[in-house]
């Protein structure tokens, strides 16, 4: 039996490290960013949901990966919706421009997973995943746009094996 359209969204987490403070003015031109990049999503194609914190516009005021990590997380309808949002729109200006305000990551800063359509992921569930990512690899569970799995993958993954929040990995030496 096949899905119907739609059963599953695709969400995403994306975290950045700040090579200076949100309010620093090196930073500025990508905080000027923020409004329009946020609001191309927000009527872009496929989108769904994106988290915001309460009071705010964005969500670079959370900080459950360390306190100069910001996160970006949000729901497509589809992989198709989130990469034409990512790499042919005005995004795309601000993802090449990264460099000037945000550390290279050295392990995973985007994950990509399947949710039941009309969920809306936690901070904590996100978290999850891209820690699932980090240490077993790209699975139904958790990928990228380079390692992506089907809806029906996933579905049918999630049902053998409930999600369940990795412990961290050691730090390295």
């Amino acid at each position: 039996m096949t899905s119907p359209p739609h059963a599953f969204h695709l969400a995403q987490l994306n975290v950045a490290t700040l090579l200076h403070p949100i309010d620093d003015p090196r930073i500025a031109p990508f905080v000027e960013l923020l409004d329009p990049v946020n609001a191309a999503a927000n009527g872009a194609p496929g989108f769904v949901w994106r988290l915001v914190e309460d009071g705010a516009g964005d969500a670079t005021g959370l900080r459950p990966a360390g306190e100069d990590v910001i996160v970006n997380m949000s729901v497509w309808e589809s992989q198709e919706a989130l990469w034409d949002y990512a790499y042919r729109s005005g995004h795309l200006e601000a993802l090449r421009r990264r460099r000037e305000w945000f550390d290279r990551h050295v392990e995973a800063h985007l994950v990509l997973w399947w949710v039941p359509a009309g969920h809306r992921p936690s901070l904590d569930e996100a978290m999850g995943r891209l820690a699932d990512l980090r240490v077993h690899g790209p699975s139904p569970r958790a990928f990228t746009f380079a390692s992506s799995y089907t809806a029906a993958e996933a579905a049918d993954h999630l049902r053998a094996d409930p999600p369940t929040r990795p412990e961290p990995s050691a730090p390295g030496p």
